[in-house]
């Protein structure tokens, strides 16, 4: 449920139980990785008041759908003023301009006895003069690029880790203490297996299907140099079904010119285009696709729940052997070239069994995945280690 007034709760007004904000700025794929904490938080820990505040409609409608889908009892959520900034976009950005929405609302999170998110923005609260309320990092994925190792993870009073990868690397660059990290597994599986899941496309004939899922980044990413052409080999070759699932942010603010290149292949029969629907980042395509090709994306490590083949893009030429940002290419072949991606695909397919080891090692460094769900062991940190919520009974 949204609250009434414009002005917001006053966190502390109930009772006096400890306050949590989940909040969410960010893309809309953020909001499984902490969700399901939230949840777990509410659901067992009663005296701990747990809130959702988000600075979309389209962030707050489709956290309701997974609740109502859930069937969890209700957790009230709010959009957070005021609503001129909440329309205002910069440079086509889906989301209103997150330091903004920060500096607006400093005042009313620095009620809350903890705000917990999934992205690393938040932390610039501190310069807002937040000083008292605790700051939750939950991490929204659990890849190898350097990127989100960085200064601002030292603004936190606890950074989550999904497995002893992320946690032993967050340690050895000091942007953690083992005060401030928790290993908790990888919470975005335990909503992931209690949702039906999106429906997926039909496609004329049934085949091998293989996801394509380019990451954002400027030179790493595939789509700005080698993307077209790889869309326009699956479309003359009828070896496999395809479904092209870039990471949500690949078309964010897209001009339109860039929408209308893939008008060609809108409606191919082996063809599925989808540039950040539900499906793209609720792991349906990872789960039911046979092969994944890729360059940077997390997701792999998502795909690779079930071991199963990888192809990687190299369109930088990147020197990546023994660079632990590129540790996922260990899992299956690198090309450094688009021209004949399905016969590496095919090759990939047959090579298969040379990296299984290697993806199992992975995904175990990646997730430490145990008997208690990952949510509840995250919620379990939050508890343990934010004072003003010690004395809260489960």
């Amino acid at each position: 449920m949204t609250n009434p007034d414009p002005k917001g709760p006053d966190p502390k007004g109930r009772g006096g139980r400890p306050s949590v904000c989940f909040l969410y700025i960010a893309q809309t794929h953020q909001i499984l990785h902490s969700l399901p904490i939230a949840i777990a938080l509410a659901k067992g820990w009663p005296d701990i008041d747990v809130q959702i505040a988000t600075t979309t409609q389209e962030h707050l409608d489709y956290v309701r759908e997974l609740l109502e889908t859930l069937k969890v009892p209700p957790i009230p959520s709010r959009l957070l003023p005021p609503a001129w900034l909440r329309s205002l976009r910069l440079k086509g950005a889906s989301t209103p301009p997150k330091a903004l929405m920060l500096a607006a609302n400093a005042r009313r999170l620095a009620r809350y006895d903890a705000v917990v998110t999934p992205e690393r923005t938040t932390a610039l609260l501190r310069k807002l003069g937040v000083k008292d309320t605790k700051l939750v990092y939950t991490q929204h994925g659990a890849g190898d690029r350097g990127g989100p190792f960085e200064p601002r993870l030292k603004q936190f009073d606890l950074v989550m880790a999904a497995g002893p990868k992320q946690r032993d690397r967050m340690l050895d660059e000091g942007w953690v203490t083992p005060q401030t990290c928790a290993m908790v597994g990888y919470p975005k599986f335990d909503i992931i297996d209690a949702l039906p899941g999106s429906p997926l496309p039909v496609f004329a004939q049934a085949k091998p299907l293989v996801v394509y899922n380019p990451h954002f980044h400027p030179t790493l990413g595939s789509w700005p140099k080698w993307g077209r052409r790889i869309l326009e080999q699956f479309a003359a070759d009828d070896r496999y079904n395809l479904i092209f699932a870039p990471h949500i942010r690949v078309f964010e603010g897209a001009d339109p010119r860039t929408i209308e290149a893939l008008a060609p292949f809108v409606g191919h029969p082996r063809i599925h285009l989808d540039l950040g629907g539900p499906a793209a980042i609720d792991m349906t395509y990872t789960r039911a696709a046979d092969i994944y090709l890729g360059d940077v994306s997390s997701q792999v490590y998502e795909f690779l729940r079930t071991p199963k083949p990888c192809l990687f893009l190299n369109p930088s030429h990147a020197d990546w052997r023994g660079d632990e940002s590129f540790h996922h290419w260990l899992y299956g072949p690198v090309v450094d070239s688009p021209e004949g991606v399905i016969d590496a695909v095919a090759s990939a397919q047959r090579g298969h069994g040379d990296y299984v080891e290697a993806q199992k090692r992975g995904f175990a460094e990646s997730f430490d995945l145990r008997e208690t769900p990952s949510s509840v062991r995250a919620a379990q940190a939050i508890v343990d280690r934010l004072p003003a919520m010690k004395n809260a009974s489960r």
